[in-house]
């Protein structure tokens, strides 16, 4: 058995931020997104390089969905941005139920290298399908600094 939770005590939560978006699967959704992010970001106060590198994984994840996600017009790409726990974690979902695979790319070929450069660049990441059967999420996290988030 436990001993009591001493009911004075102070209980440190870490602090948990998020933002959400949706974007039309459209050309132009990957630069809207940035811009969206670099708002969000700033006013995380998120460090300038955990930044710039965020902004290069979600503008990839969300071309990857605005090109490759082969859904019916009219369906949404879903950005959810999560600051806590020393973590900014970034979810790109959409309705495609296929879970995108990394390749190696050829060195002619004009595509193909950007889960390379997602697994280069992100601490860690991942794939799920949504809840309720239809499309996926594509996740990636980057370690904050000390002392942020």
């Amino acid at each position: 058995m436990s001993a009591p939770r001493d009911s004075n005590a102070t209980v440190q939560v870490p602090r948990l931020a998020t933002a959400v978006h949706l974007f039309a699967r459209h050309r132009k959704s990957p630069g809207r997104a940035r811009d969206a992010l670099r708002i969000q970001l700033a006013r995380w106060q998120v460090d300038s390089r955990t930044a710039e590198t965020a902004v290069l994984l979600l503008s990839e994840l969300v071309t990857n969905a605005v090109c490759h996600g082969r859904v019916p017009p009219g369906r949404r790409v879903g950005t959810r941005l999560t600051l806590g726990g020393g973590c900014l974690r970034i979810e790109v979902a959409d309705a495609n139920d296929d879970l995108p695979l990394p390749r190696t790319a050829g060195e002619d070929d004009e595509s193909g290298r950007g889960l390379a450069l997602v697994d280069a660049l992100a601490d860690g990441w991942g794939t799920y399908r949504r809840a309720g059967g239809v499309g996926k999420c594509v996740w990636v996290e980057l370690r904050l600094p000390a002392g942020r988030g």
